[in-house]
């Protein structure tokens, strides 16, 4: 009975120093990853505290003003697009890159984008950096010509040639999932995907390659980001397991990038 006292006490004691940490995450894959983390942070002295959400505004909103230490759910495009539009008192930077989610292109009407009829409805998400990424998207796979096929903030109206005569409309982001079968193309961020049971590598019409620009990125304000805490993170983000844990869980719809 004493043994097991003491043995109390000290998981007591071990509980009370270990320093909490509160990040957010966008439900899949992001929370499941740090989900997957939380009992090597928790040896390390980190209670690590994952609160989810399912928008892309205020993950990035809360921890500016400083009610969450870290945010992992969004690429350096929306991240540099955030900082120049919000203007926080508090600049909102990198801490390291993870993984990479292949945006792709969906439809439950056609099986092909060659059979995408004239004056097709089109959807894709309404925030600047991921419409242009949709944009982009299209333009790699011959459906639309921009102006600047580059331009990472690329809006319709910088479509040059638009062949089929499509009619593309900007929606929030997590909706696009649930409008679907109202659509004839849902141009759809990865973890949504996830979330709606899509498959990427084997439902999208259209995908980006494994060379995408937009590594996902694990994020903190410019006074915390070098905590030894937000780095025992983000090692534990570069490890093996993790590692192992995204390509087994995902099987090529989340790519590591380290």
């Amino acid at each position: 009975m004493k043994k097991l006292l003491v043995a109390f006490a000290a998981l007591t004691a071990l509980s009370a120093q270990a320093d909490t940490l509160k990040v957010a995450a966008t439900p899949v894959p992001h929370a499941e990853i740090l989900e997957f983390i939380k009992p090597q942070l928790a040896k390390e002295g980190v209670d690590l505290q994952v609160k989810v959400f399912t928008d892309y505004v205020q993950p990035n909103v809360q921890v500016a003003e400083g009610r969450l230490d870290a945010n992992f759910f969004q690429h350096q495009p929306y991240l540099d697009e955030f900082n120049k539009a919000r203007q926080t008192k508090v600049k909102l930077e990198t801490v390291t890159g993870v993984h990479i989610e292949p945006f792709g292109a969906y439809s439950s009407k056609i099986k092909n984008l060659a059979d995408l009829p004239e004056g097709a409805q089109v959807v894709i998400p309404n925030d600047a950096t991921n419409g242009g990424r949709a944009l982009l998207l299209l333009d790699k796979a011959g459906v639309i010509k921009l102006k600047d096929n580059t331009s990472i903030t690329a809006t319709p109206k910088d479509i040059a040639e638009n062949p089929k005569g499509i009619k593309i409309r900007e929606l929030e982001a997590a909706t696009l999932p649930r409008v679907l079968n109202q659509v004839d193309l849902a141009l759809i961020n990865t973890n949504y995907a996830l979330e709606a049971k899509l498959n990427p590598t084997q439902d999208a019409l259209a995908i980006e390659g494994s060379d995408s620009p937009y590594v996902n990125i694990l994020v903190a304000r410019e006074d915390n980001k070098a905590s030894a805490d937000m780095q025992k993170l983000a090692k534990a983000l570069h490890s093996p397991e993790v590692k192992k844990f995204i390509q087994e869980k995902y099987k090529g719809a989340v790519v590591p990038a380290f």
